[in-house]
This record gives C-alpha cells, sequence and structure tokens, in this order.
C-alpha cells in the first residue's frame, strides 16, 4: 500500500476504532490459505480458537507478518511490534455460535491499550454468515463493564457480555476472502450466527507495542516482528517453520493452557 493510502485508513481507525475492509490477498490467495489450514484439520480436528496457531502452522505465520499487514499495523501503534497471539475462529455452517458484545482488552491483562486486532477473512463474511459489528468511537470510552455468561454458543471463553448496547449505532462489517478489519481493543464489537452453508472462517491477530507487559504472571510470550524491543517483557514464542512439527505441538498445547488461564483470570 502507497502511504496515503496507510495515512487515509489510520486516520480512520483513529477516530472510529477500526477500518474495514482492506484488501490484503486475492481471493485466489485466501483460498489457498483456506486449503493449508483444512489440510491441518483433517490431521488435527477442528482448529477453531486453537492459541498460538502460528507456532505449529507456517500459513497463520506468514499471513500475520506480511509486509502489507505490518506497514499499516506500524502506522497505528508505531515501529517496533509484537506478535501476541493467533488463531482461526471458525464458524461452521448453520451453526448457533456467536460472539456477544464485549471489548477484547477486558481479561488479558495487559498494561497498555497499544494493541491492534486483525481479523482476516478466508472465506465470505457477510450478514448471512454473521460478519462482525462494529461501534464506530466506542474505543474513546475506555473499559466498560462486563458480565460473564454461560452461554454455550458464545465463543468468547467467559461469555463476556457487554449490556444494553445501542445496536442502531453498529456498523457491519462485511469481507470478501482476502479482506481484512482491524480494530482496537477497547473498540466494542460482536457478530451473529451463520446462516449460510459455508464455513466462515476467520483469521484472528493480535499485536502490541513493545513496551507493553502481562500483569497478570510472568510466562506470556511473543514476537518480535517488526522494529526492535528493548524491554523484552515477554518470554519468545518460536514460529512454525514446517507444519505440525510435533515439538512444536507440545509447545502449543501448554501456549493454549496458559493463555486460557490468562483470560480466565478476571
Amino acid at each position: 500500500m502507497q502511504d496515503h493510502e496507510l495515512d487515509n485508513l489510520s486516520k480512520f481507525y483513529e477516530k472510529n476504532g477500526y477500518v474495514s475492509p482492506v484488501k490484503l490477498l486475492s481471493e485466489a490467495e485466501a483460498a489457498k490459505h483456506r486449503n493449508r489450514l483444512e489440510e491441518a484439520e483433517k490431521k488435527l480436528g477442528s482448529l477453531h480458537y486453537r492459541s498460538k496457531v502460528h507456532t505449529i502452522l507456517t500459513s497463520p505465520f506468514e499471513l500475520a507478518t506480511s509486509s502489507k499487514v505490518l506497514d499499516l499495523i506500524e502506522k497505528l501503534i508505531g515501529p517496533n511490534i509484537l506478535l501476541y497471539n493467533v488463531t482461526y475462529i471458525i464458524k461452521e455452517p448453520n451453526s448457533p455460535d456467536h460472539v456477544s458484545w464485549h471489548q477484547d482488552l477486558t481479561y488479558w491483562g495487559l498494561s497498555h491499550d497499544d494493541q491492534v486486532s486483525m481479523w482476516l477473512a478466508l472465506s465470505p463474511a457477510t450478514k448471512e454468515s454473521g460478519c462482525m459489528r462494529m461501534i464506530p468511537e466506542s474505543h474513546k470510552n475506555g473499559q466498560l463493564n462486563h458480565e460473564t455468561t454461560n452461554d454455550e454458543s458464545n465463543v468468547l471463553y467467559q461469555g463476556q457480555t457487554v449490556r444494553d448496547i445501542n445496536e442502531n449505532e453498529s456498523c457491519l462489517c462485511p469481507l470478501c476472502p482476502g479482506e481484512a478489519t482491524f480494530h482496537h481493543g477497547w473498540t466494542l464489537h460482536a457478530s451473529t450466527p451463520n446462516h449460510s452453508n459455508d464455513r466462515r472462517i476467520g483469521l484472528n491477530v493480535q499485536y502490541l507495542a513493545t513496551h507493553v507487559s502481562q500483569k497478570k504472571h510472568d510466562n506470556d510470550s511473543v514476537i518480535l516482528v517488526r522494529g526492535e524491543d528493548t524491554y523484552q517483557n515477554f518470554n519468545l514464542d518460536v514460529p512454525a517453520k514446517v507444519d505440525l512439527d510435533a515439538d512444536a505441538l507440545n509447545r502449543q498445547l501448554e501456549l493454549e493452557k496458559l493463555y486460557i488461564e490468562t483470560a480466565g483470570r478476571k
């Protein structure tokens, strides 16, 4: 992307707390990455919401660290960038799974909000399939009260929900395969069930500025993907160099346990 395009995207993001859609891949390229995911699922089972998937599969690491993506992230949080987590969020066809209104940063335990989430579509994300909805400018209100719920169809670990949202203020963020949404950690967002006959597949990636630290414990981990890290606040993840390496799979299981424990602590 040209500098003026990046500037326009970052200005929209700064005002609204998100920007969408951002074209990153052709539909053919997105289809190839979807195929790589689904080939891995034949061996591992569903990869929905599996944390740190970039440590066991090369495709998500390639997507998360592409220059197009990092150029925009740099505009949003600065030149020194940590890759915190990568996970697929998959709604199966005609599934009741949904995501309630929430803010990403609520349970993560991070010291600062210099954080950006990317949601990259590998299949059509439409109103019918349950694309994301955003509340523009909601990131300016800081952290809101969240209630924990026991809704089994809620994708979020604690079913965390912000009540009394004026949904008339929300904006749909439909995406074609290869397009992405970027949003701030305090931006209110949600999505409805998938009523389509195709899987709704998104790659969700979390980026941090290097001065951010984990306040809940000392075991969290990242990968420096641009710039330099003079703070050294985290342990280091190992990116996948081949798919499904046995040692990497064992490490990922431990990382998954830690992520769930971290997100589950208030």
